[in-house]
């Protein structure tokens, strides 16, 4: 009986790769699990962009920055390499500082819904975004004030609609992130009467937070974003910004941002 033939070398060599490819997705799988939490990231892009990572692992999209490359790679790193669509998409403004990089993402992700801004454009991008949603089958609703999307065991809700943007406010148990990082002038007064302090609040820059938005929303952090061109625009010291003593954060001096909830407890930890 003849012997059998030893294995080729080729072969030797391949298995122990194939090994660590496999170890490597393993591991991959692992670190992209839901972990039960709620992640709100601030991406160090240009212009306004927010990635919402759900309790039970799906992802949101609010805005997408001005650079389409930037926004790409920054849900590459968060989402798993296998995962092609998004919970929703959410467009607060259709302008230059949030639309380029939403429509780059359609272009790699189907969005099961998306909530439209009051506020159109006939520009050719806007065209575009509305392209990609019908081609989808993506089911598109204007935000009206109350209107709210689940999350996974969070809430996204719209506190207020306007031309000039959308105020929204992400509830997980206990605590609530509030994204007024569109919200001009016009929106100072849309929460009359409100009380209960947020955790987090996404506010423009170029803004003054001493407002009685920042007022009736109390916020215990605040995040100033970039996105937001005021006529205007505010000059105060980082320390003048500190309304009621909030914590501050801007992603230039910061980095990446996250917000993360247990649904009792939230924090914030930064790239820098």
């Amino acid at each position: 009986m003849a012997a059998n033939p030893e294995p080729k070398p080729r072969t030797r060599r391949t298995a122990p790769r194939i090994a660590i490819v496999l170890a490597a997705l393993a591991a991959l799988a692992w670190h992209t699990r839901p972990d039960g939490r709620l992640h709100v990231i601030f991406p160090a892009v240009a212009g306004d962009a927010a990635i919402i990572r759900t309790p039970s692992g799906g992802f949101v999209l609010i805005d997408g920055g001005a650079d389409p490359t930037a926004i790409a790679a920054a849900l590459g790193r968060r989402m798993p390499f296998w995962q092609r669509s998004l919970d929703a998409v959410v467009l607060t403004s259709p302008d230059a500082q949030r639309l380029p990089g939403q429509v780059a993402a359609l272009t790699r992700y189907r969005a099961r819904v998306a909530l439209a801004p009051p506020a159109s454009s006939r520009g050719a991008t806007f065209a575009e975004w509305q392209r990609l949603l019908a081609e989808q089958r993506t089911p598109v609703h204007t935000a009206q004030p109350g209107a709210r999307l689940a999350l996974g065991g969070a809430t996204l809700t719209v506190l207020a609609a306007h031309d000039e943007g959308l105020l929204l406010l992400v509830q997980y148990g206990r605590t609530s992130a509030a994204l007024a990082h569109t919200a001009g002038p016009a929106l100072d007064h849309a929460l009359p009467g409100r009380t209960g302090q947020c955790d987090l609040l996404a506010f423009p820059w170029e803004r003054d937070p001493r407002s009685p938005l920042v007022e009736a929303l109390q916020p215990r952090a605040i995040l100033f974003t970039d996105g937001y061109r005021g006529d205007d625009p505010i000059e105060l010291t980082y320390a003048e910004r500190a309304v009621g003593g909030a914590d501050l954060y801007h992603e230039r001096v910061d980095g990446t941002i996250e917000w993360i909830s247990d649904g009792q407890r939230a924090w914030v930890t930064a790239e820098r």
